[in-house]
């Protein structure tokens, strides 16, 4: 608190969520080099991994599953299970890799996620969930938050009293940020993209969840376009998080750092300087091992919007020329940006 000349008394502004803008978890989609990608148009927000499971990390290579960049901070691992020693253990490498935060899926509706147990089916079963959390943070010590990202609801219910109890048991453990997806899951009868559109939006009960919670932190997701409707229900929640339209037109989130996090974005950095930066990065994982195109593949819709995207994309997915240096691709993309037209005189 500091005084002004005029004697008022001016309260500074509390420090913004380390949550305000996200971008969600997506299978076969946010891998470390798309992370990698987005951090190259956004500084300050959040990323997450694919949804990894327990079993696979305890019992799997867990190198693959858990190297990232530095340069991906702050970046959270997310984790599907429902054992709390296993999910105890998952949380303990996570700390030790070096992540911001370990969150657990309680939102996923897929037939293959629910015959393990976990993901939306753990709705119904919040003290159970509530285990969980509290083995995860038991395990971290407090060294990064135990968050939860989870459905306003299974199957046909419609009512706010079932996610207001989930949340309520949930934060008895501790848990202090919860990410919602303001859909119901059904979990029978729609496949994933299904359930990602067919039950609607109801952005009303996480605003309810926020009224009732204020002491805790709630993240909305699902259906957010632009930066509009980021601002809209920021009046109402801490935090907003993106999916799809964050990776399919991931220039939308250029702006962010300036409007959104309270930190300058590069003014140098343009399309072009991405491109290019991706591009050394490309030719740092080929020297590792790794085929460029799968970093490559993330970045197609970088070029939306401008002249000539349809034809860069075409030569950054031309097979042909897998076995091409990023460099020499990405020199012939760019040369397609450009209008066929360009060389010839113009009319007299």
């Amino acid at each position: 608190m500091t005084q002004a000349g005029d004697n008022r008394v001016v309260h500074p502004e509390p420090p913004l969520s380390p949550w305000r803008l996200s971008v969600a978890p997506m299978m076969d989609w946010t891998d470390r080099h798309c992370r990698f990608f987005h951090r190259l148009i956004t500084r300050r927000t959040r990323l997450y991994t694919e949804m990894v499971t327990s079993g696979a990390l305890l019992h799997g290579d867990q190198p693959r599953h858990l190297d990232f960049d530095p340069a991906e901070h702050p970046v959270a691992l997310q984790l599907g299970g429902s054992e709390p020693q296993d999910l105890a253990a998952c949380a303990t490498l996570a700390q030790r890799w070096g992540y911001d935060e370990v969150n657990l899926n309680c939102g996923c509706p897929s037939e293959r996620v629910q015959r393990g147990a976990f993901g939306a089916c753990l709705m119904a079963e919040p003290r159970l969930v509530r285990d969980c959390v509290a083995a995860m943070r038991d395990a971290v010590g407090g060294a990064l938050p135990v968050t939860v990202k989870h459905r306003i609801g299974i199957d046909k219910g419609e009512s706010y009293d079932f996610v207001r109890d989930f949340v309520g048991t949930v934060a008895e453990a501790g848990c202090t940020v919860f990410i919602v997806h303001a859909r119901n899951a059904w979990l029978k009868g729609l496949s994933p993209k299904e359930n990602r559109e067919v039950p609607p939006l109801r952005y009303e009960f996480v605003y309810r969840l926020k009224r009732d919670f204020p002491a805790l932190t709630v993240v909305l997701n699902g259906g957010v376009s632009d930066a509009e409707q980021i601002a809209g229900h920021l009046q109402h929640v801490d935090g907003v998080m993106l999916g799809r339209e964050a990776y399919h037109h991931p220039w939308t989130m250029h702006d962010w750092d300036t409007r959104f996090l309270g930190v300058p974005s590069d003014p140098a950095v343009d399309r072009d300087d991405v491109e290019a930066a991706l591009v050394a990065y490309m030719e740092r994982q080929v020297a590792l091992g790794v085929t460029w195109p799968h970093a490559a593949r993330h970045m197609m819709g970088l070029r939306n919007g401008q002249a000539g995207a349809r034809r860069w994309r075409q030569v950054w997915s031309d097979h042909r020329l897998k076995g091409d240096a990023p460099w020499a691709v990405s020199r012939q993309a760019r040369a397609a940006l450009e209008p066929r037209d360009a060389a010839l005189p113009m009319p007299a």
